[in-house]
Order: structure tokens, then C-alpha cells, then sequence
């Protein structure tokens, strides 16, 4: 059962070696727990030449693409490795350009929307999907961006990290290139797209420009931490296009949050109180959904509790995707989730009061 002893509270529980508190301990006991937390970001990411931390120092540049607004000292590099201090300069890839890759996948996908989205379902036909069920024979122009501003020990996509600091980019032209005919939707996810929100931005508003006597929906897969100014032209492009802002909300309570990734997520769910603001003005297709990664022993029943409850006071109809946990980067050596326990999560997120809620990733459930 994978069963571990929690050094703090001396009980048996499911916990990841890598973080070697339980859940309970590390919410009771934070400020005892956190220089721990703390060292294990920092060596996690000195692995892949990654920068250790955000600075505490009160000079340097300060960067504001993102929301963690890293302040850069000179010679450092803010903590998504994009950007630098050189000389006084801030120096990162332009809004031409950004490190990225991208992929044609047939639709209807395994996207965290595939069950609410055009593509998926048909829903917003005529305006927003070509057909009135899956869209078979197009394609999503799933968009990879090789940043990120959280360090989650369990990232499902952490391989991009092993060229962190390679500066290779791809221009604007090249993704213009790639959005063929047959391309009826483009979804930007990572790494994160908010680090290098402004080449997606511009990318989305020229992809359209191009194609814009035809359907081209813009789509996001993100965990929440743009800048709020920028989100709004995000938010922007999903509604004219037919486009969905996923949130991926790893958790609510902020202490199990920085264990998981390093990062606070107060910012996070502001921002998603942002987009639910605009959610009325495209009711054929929703603008925004929800997604949740069950972890052993961190991410359970409670936790899916909590955040479907701020959901479901915001707005009830918000779609909630509950996805199935799968043991990867430093966090492999936790089990599978139960479909007991997935189960049980599902109705507790229902009882929460949100009408729309799935469970995805089924065939990971033990």
C-alpha cells in the first residue's frame, strides 16, 4: 500500500519520499516543515541547471511577464531559466519568438476539455465547431511551450526541462506556417504558456488574422500564474474564437500547494476568479474549466473538497475534471490512486455543489 513513516507525526501513511512529510504535518507544521520544502525545490532543480529560487534580494531587474515577477539580479536568470540580468539589460527571447515546439494531434484528443469542447463534442456548432459531434478528420495544434514558473515534483511533462537553458528559439513565421487547413483548433500548454504569454498573444491574434473568414479556436492549458494584464488578451482570444482557459488547480491549501510545486497560489485563483467573470458573455461554449490531478495521500477527498467548493461559489456550471494520478519525475514512487478513492472524490466535488464534473485518465485507476 506504499505505506511510509512520517518522521513528524511517527505514523504510517502514503507519503513521496522526495517530500518526506505526510499531508497532515505538513499543514500543521509549515514552519517547521517549509526550509525542508525548501531544499528539496532548490536541489530539484539544480538538477536540470535550472535557477534554485526566486531572488530576496531587493535589486535587480524586475520581470513582470509572468505573475511571480521575478526580481533578477545581475548575471541571474529569473526562475522559468527565460530570462536574464546582463549588464543592466533584461535579456529573454522577443515577442517574435519563444522556445517552443508543437505537434499536429488528430481530433477528438485526450485534452483535460475534450468532454465539453468543440472538438470533442460538437458543441457551439455551426459558430465554433465544424461538425455537430467530434470533429474527426481535423486537427489541434497542441503548442508546447519549454518554460515553466512552478516546479511541480510530480510534472507529467518534466523531460522538456533537460534543455532548460538551451536558447534555440522558434519564430512567429514558422508557427504561422504550421496551422494548415485542417487545423481547427490551437491549444497552448507546457511547461506553461504564462511565461512567454506575449509571443502566444501575438502568435494567436496573427493565427487568426489568417484565418479569419474560418473556424480556429484558442485554447490554454495552464496553471494559473499570468500576469492579470495579460490574461485578460488571453481571456480576449478565447472568446471570440471559441477557444477554453484550463486551470490546471492543483490544490487549494496553500501549504500542500508550495509542497507540490515551489510556488503560492493565492495569484492563481484570482486569476481564475478573472475569467469566470466573462464566462456569460459566450454561453454557447464554456470559457473556462478546471482540472485537478489526484496525488496519494496529498490530493484526495478534503483537498478536491476545498476546491470544488471556491468553484462551485464563483459558479456552479464551471466544469471540474478530475484526473487519475500517474507516478512520474520525483514523485514516482507514489501508487496509483484507487478508483475507490477517485470515486469518492468525484461525488464529495458533486456534493460541493458543481453541477459538472468527470473523472479523465480512468484507465490509470487501480
Amino acid at each position: 500500500m506504499n505505506f511510509k513513516l512520517c518522521p513528524l507525526c511517527q505514523k504510517e501513511k502514503i507519503l513521496s519520499s522526495v517530500l518526506s512529510f505526510c499531508r497532515d504535518c505538513i499543514i500543521s507544521d509549515f514552519i517547521r516543515v517549509k526550509p525542508l520544502l525548501d531544499k528539496v525545490h532548490r536541489e530539484t532543480r539544480k538538477a536540470f541547471s535550472l535557477p534554485e529560487g526566486v531572488s530576496d534580494k531587493r535589486e535587480g531587474l524586475s520581470c513582470k511577464i509572468c505573475s511571480r515577477e521575478c526580481l533578477i539580479v545581475e548575471g541571474e536568470f529569473g526562475y522559468c531559466g527565460l530570462r536574464s540580468n546582463s549588464q543592466g539589460r533584461l535579456l529573454g527571447p522577443k515577442v517574435n519568438e519563444a522556445k517552443v515546439s508543437w505537434y499536429l494531434d488528430p481530433l477528438p484528443t485526450n485534452c483535460v476539455a475534450d468532454w465539453i469542447c468543440p472538438g470533442g463534442t460538437g458543441v457551439g456548432y455551426p459558430k465554433y465547431a465544424y461538425r455537430p459531434y467530434a470533429e474527426y478528420g481535423y486537427y489541434n495544434l497542441a503548442v508546447f511551450f519549454e518554460a515553466c514558473n512552478l516546479n511541480c515534483l510530480y510534472c507529467q511533462n518534466w523531460h522538456f526541462k533537460y534543455a532548460s537553458l538551451n536558447r534555440r528559439y522558434r519564430t512567429l513565421e514558422e508557427f504561422l506556417e504550421a496551422i494548415t487547413p485542417v487545423v481547427s483548433c490551437i491549444c497552448y500548454f507546457g511547461g506553461d504558456p504564462s511565461p512567454q504569454a506575449p509571443f502566444a498573444i501575438k502568435a494567436s491574434f496573427e493565427a487568426l488574422k489568417k484565418c479569419k473568414n474560418r473556424i480556429l479556436r484558442i485554447c490554454w492549458e495552464t496553471n494559473g500564474h499570468f500576469n492579470p494584464q495579460l490574461l485578460d488578451k488571453v481571456i480576449e482570444l478565447s472568446l471570440i474564437s471559441g477557444g477554453i482557459i484550463k486551470f490546471d488547480l492543483k490544490a487549494l491549501t496553500p501549504e500542500i500547494y508550495y509542497a507540490l510545486t515551489g510556488g503560492e497560489n493565492s495569484v492563481v485563483l484570482d486569476n481564475f476568479k478573472r475569467v469566470a467573470q466573462y464566462i456569460k458573455e459566450r454561453p454557447e461554449v464554456p470559457l473556462l474549466t478546471a482540472s485537478t490531478l489526484l496525488v496519494p495521500g496529498y490530493v484526495e477527498e478534503e483537498e478536491v473538497e476545498r476546491i470544488a467548493k471556491f468553484i462551485a461559489e464563483i459558479n456552479p456550471e464551471i466544469p471540474f475534471r478530475l484526473l487519475a494520478f500517474s507516478p512520474q519525475f520525483y514523485m514516482k514512487d507514489l501508487p496509483l490512486i484507487s478508483k475507490k478513492t477517485a470515486c469518492s472524490c468525484l461525488e464529495r466535488a458533486k456534493k460541493a455543489g458543481l453541477k459538472r464534473v468527470s473523472l479523465g485518465n480512468e484507465h490509470l485507476l487501480k
